[in-house]
């Protein structure tokens, strides 16, 4: 790894510094199989980070975790039309069980199956499939269930961590005995998405709900988490829907009530992917490479020993694992703080380097010199990376927490400062078309409009969606929409999107 900024910069080529902040942090690449990645150890670690706050938080909330099928039957998907309709063309079909020697030194296809067998691009089918086995009353119900895996969409255009064929995921279903107890669900869970996105991933984050046109398929209510990355696109973050009885009646869920009357469920489904990585770079990097929030990187702190000789590495290391043992006694964020001696046989500005492109927040330096003034040199990612404080051993132990919650607080706080620059209202067509006409134009619009499709001729020419209607406007406001001039009393946020 050079001991070089990324290139190309943010400003030169956005889409490919992005590609070279993954590789330079050897987060992931992609795979000889078509459109799939291998997350490396880096990436890995943060999806594995992530996957602990989010099932703490779940768990508090009463969730279980539970796994089901990869392979879904297509008699058990066509069940629910309209909802399978929204992914038929990103679907992976399983034909066959078998291959055998084809006689010309390769392999051919046997045993034909009687029925084709979908991967799964999301479980409704056979999570709903089951639930009508587990529910009989009232009694069986809230089912809380969560499940981490894998799911499998045919894309096109493929790109790490935002956009693969297959990806990694959770996501929750719940079933109910009301309409009411599902949509508080689907609102508990939205909040608790947005909670997660600012505290532990630094992302400021606006709740919405989807629009009629951009709801997922078969719900009745589509809400949703949408980050601004740095080049002012919008990222969907989250979802959580709430799925009436659509679901219910497609796979037969029904329970008898206390008056021993038979009814059907009321249920939800909701998640998060790995597409919360790449929106964590998009989010925070810099020209450097990658920029990590405390909470959710690997290691919180790296070491790098500064030597001569024999003579000095045993002092410098004696001294590095000494200080790492009291660092490890201190948590943050109710864990142990992460702490790593780097003391391979590397030179000391290429270990360094390597760091910064990793986006480990804090690099400490220790040296002869340091030790005999009980003293470390600490570095801080979100610094430029030339910039040392000499600060006292003790003093640095002592302080780390708060060293940590500022740097994850000046992350958020400059995500939320650059989201608030970039969000702005615009109330007539012709504005409206001016700020999106050029090609690198960006950032949220928030506008007067309709939830109809009738708006799509108008905003699919200049490549933008209707991101969401915010839930956190004027309930007693009312305006004109800008496409049709029709009264309503809600503002919907436009933008280029991932």
């Amino acid at each position: 790894m050079s001991q070089t900024a990324i290139s190309p910069t943010r400003a030169e080529n956005y889409p490919e510094w992005y590609q070279q902040v993954i590789a330079s942090a050897y987060m992931a690449e992609m795979s000889p199989v078509r459109g799939c990645m291998v997350i490396k150890p880096w990436g890995y670690a943060i999806w594995e980070n992530i996957q602990q706050e989010l099932d703490k938080r779940l768990k508090a909330t009463g969730h279980v975790n539970a796994y089901f099928p990869l392979l879904l039957p297509l008699s058990m998907v066509e069940k629910e039309a309209k909802h399978i309709e929204g992914f038929a063309k990103e679907c992976a079909i399983v034909t066959h069980s078998g291959l055998e020697d084809d006689g010309k030194g390769g392999l051919k296809l046997t045993g034909k199956l009687e029925e084709p067998l979908i991967i799964r691009p999301t479980s409704e089918a056979i999570i709903g499939t089951m639930y009508a086995k587990w529910v009989q009353s009232y009694r069986d119900l809230p089912i809380l269930i969560n499940q981490w895996a894998n799911v499998m969409r045919w894309e096109m255009r493929t790109r790490l961590f935002l956009r693969t064929s297959e990806f990694l995921w959770q996501e929750g279903h719940t079933a109910h005995v009301s309409n009411t107890e599902a949509i508080q669900e689907t609102l508990k869970i939205l909040d608790l998405y947005a909670e997660f996105a600012e505290n532990i991933l630094a992302m400021p984050v606006v709740k919405g709900e989807k629009t009629a046109t951009e709801r997922f398929p078969g719900a009745v209510n589509t809400y949703c988490i949408e980050a601004m990355m740095q080049d002012k696109k919008a990222l969907q973050a989250g979802t959580s829907h709430f799925l009436g009885q659509n679901f219910s009646t497609a796979y037969n869920i029904q329970f008898l009530n206390p008056e021993g009357q038979l009814e059907k469920a009321w249920t939800t489904s909701w998640g998060v992917s790995t597409r919360l990585i790449g929106g964590l770079i998009m989010t925070h990097s810099d020209d450097d490479g990658l920029v990590l929030p405390p909470a959710v990187a690997p290691y919180h702190i790296v070491m790098l020993p500064i030597y001569r000789n024999d003579e000095e590495k045993k002092l410098v290391l004696e001294y590095c694992h000494h200080l790492q043992n009291l660092l490890d006694k201190i948590l943050f964020n109710n864990q142990t703080v992460r702490v790593h001696l780097d003391d391979r046989d590397l030179r000391g500005g290429d270990k360094n380097w390597q760091w910064i492109k990793k986006g480990v927040p804090i690099r400490v330096e220790v040296g002869p010199r340091d030790i005999a003034k009980d003293s470390v040199a600490v570095s801080i990612r979100t610094k430029p990376p030339k910039e040392k404080a000499f600060i006292n051993t003790q003093e640095f132990i002592h302080n780390i927490n708060n060293l940590l919650d500022n740097i994850q607080a000046e992350i958020y706080q400059r995500a939320k400062n650059y989201k608030d620059k970039n969000t702005v209202e615009i109330n007539t067509q012709e504005d409206f078309k001016a700020f999106f006409s050029t090609e690198d134009s960006g950032g949220f619009v928030s506008c007067w409009a309709i939830d109809d499709p009738e708006i799509e001729s108008y905003i699919k020419p200049l490549k933008v969606s209707a991101r969401c209607i915010p839930l956190d406007q004027d309930q007693n406001a009312e305006g004109k929409c800008i496409f049709t001039g029709q009264k309503n009393q809600k503002r919907i946020i436009f933008a280029k999107a991932y």
